[in-house]
């Protein structure tokens, strides 16, 4: 009677290897606690075990045991892990396609080299994989569909951070197609439906050819599901990048022509002191103070964030005005060197990037912390510096966040997350642009961003510049 259930009972650890990685990936990119998890590996193994004795007891057609065992699997999913339901369909999609593909393509090699043991070295004519060894070739490919998942789940941080709801399910559309297309020709195996010689090779080339095909089939499956997630990744950064690109020469443009009217009105300001003293003459005090004003809102606050860059000094002068409004403390010390190569234009993607990132981050901090005491140290904090150092401009930019926080590079988990990647990465072209290198830190509330351009085209060791 036990040797009945020897399938299961050889694949059952194996199975329950592949959901606890399963339980590993979701908990990542899903988000849930350590008991959710757990909850997670017991009830999907539970319905696997039931799943496979009714199917010995009751004989249940292949494809109706294969939708059942999804539907479980998608339901527990659903149920036990917080994300948007869509982020969750795309997850559990991912790992239905790695375990289904990964376990096909090491199931038909297994099977073809068994099965050419057996022909070869054996010398049996028409050999026929024993039920032990269909066992054993399941054991093996569960295991390596479960360190597919495991690897897998290392290089999806950007694909399942900051993106809109009705992308995820863009990506898990076609990744649930594959599911299906496999469904549908493991149904077909199981009815004897094979690709065949043409009758005059005999069984053994029928279950080779067969299995070839399933694996080739596998194999190109994967390749397609890999390059269509990572293609659509691409492509929807590079597009953002472009927006954000299209944003920024449109804010430069803004801040040139508002440094234009600023120096328009610093020379004509001897005919603007001429009209104020008929002002004040006349005692036309209400006229004189709507005069100031509109000299006021024209012309930036002179002597303050004066870098030697007047691009540069605007925007500064806007981000402070932000920082300010928010009750963020700011602190710059911003020196442009007279032979710095880097043109107006990428300055200001780069402090403008920068700034972005740490002035939201400085927000998302306020606005999470419960209400300060009297007496309490503030809690948000901009610090720019930038200068040069020997051969190289140096810009160093610190900022307080909240501690808990995660960052890695390219990512974030904050609300609008999308962004954050973009600013990093349009900041790493233009660093990469002029040849310059990029350091990011984040540690006990403090990110801190470091960039080393070097000054002059000559190439030169940066590490020992420093």
């Amino acid at each position: 009677m036990l040797l009945d259930y020897i399938d299961i009972l050889l694949e059952a650890p194996c199975y329950l290897l592949y959901l606890w990685m399963a339980g590993k990936f979701c908990k990542k990119y899903l988000g849930a606690s350590k008991k959710n998890e757990l909850l997670f590996v017991i009830c999907a193994f539970c319905s696997w075990l039931l799943v496979n004795i009714v199917n010995m007891w009751y004989f249940v057609p292949h494809i109706l045991y294969e939708i059942l065992s999804h539907i479980l699997f998608i339901g527990l999913v659903l149920l036990l892990f917080p994300a948007e339901w869509e982020k969750k369909i795309l997850a559990v999609s991912m790992l239905m396609v790695a375990f289904r593909l990964v376990s096909n393509i090491c199931d038909s090699f297994l099977c073809c080299l068994a099965l050419f043991f057996l022909h070869t070295v054996k010398k049996i004519p028409n050999p026929v994989l024993s039920d032990w060894r269909f066992g054993v070739i399941g054991v093996v490919s569960i295991c390596l569909a479960a360190l597919a998942v495991y690897l897998m789940s290392k290089h999806l941080n950007s694909v399942f951070r900051g993106k809109p709801r009705k992308w995820y399910v863009m990506l898990a559309i076609p990744l649930l197609v594959i599911i299906a297309v496999f469904d549908v020709a493991d149904w077909g195996a199981c009815h004897g439906i094979m690709v065949r010689s043409g009758g005059n090779m005999g069984l053994y080339y029928d279950q080779i050819f067969s299995h070839t095909e399933f694996c080739v089939l596998a194999i190109l499956s994967m390749l397609a599901a890999g390059f269509y997630v990572f293609g659509m990744n691409r492509i929807y950064l590079e597009q953002e990048k472009n927006s954000r690109y299209n944003s920024q020469i449109a804010v430069y443009k803004m801040l040139t022509e508002q440094y234009r009217q600023s120096e328009r009105l610093r020379h004509d300001m001897k005919n603007h002191i001429i009209a104020l003293s008929g002002l004040f003459q006349n005692k036309e005090w209400e006229k004189m103070g709507d005069y100031l004003k509109n000299m006021e809102s024209g012309c930036l606050r002179a002597g303050e964030d004066m870098t030697g860059n007047k691009a540069v000094d605007a925007l500064l002068y806007r981000k402070r005005e932000q920082a300010e409004r928010e009750s963020i403390r700011w602190e710059c010390d911003v020196h442009i060197p007279k032979a710095c190569c880097i043109n107006e234009f990428d300055l200001c993607v780069l402090f403008g990037n920068i700034l972005d990132n740490a002035l939201e981050a400085c927000e998302r901090l306020i606005s999470s912390k419960i209400p300060c005491e009297e007496n309490c140290e503030e809690s948000g904090f901009v610090n720019i510096q930038a200068k040069a150092v020997k051969s190289c401009f140096l810009i160093e930019v610190k900022n307080s966040m909240d501690i808990t926080e995660k960052y890695a590079v390219g990512t974030s988990n904050k609300e609008r997350a999308q962004e954050h990647g973009i600013g990093l990465l349009n900041i790493s072209d233009v660093v990469q642009r002029y040849n310059g290198v990029v350091n990011t830190e984040a540690e006990n509330g403090i990110f801190v961003i470091s960039i080393l351009i070097p000054l002059t085209d000559a190439a030169h060791d940066i590490k020992e510049a420093v």
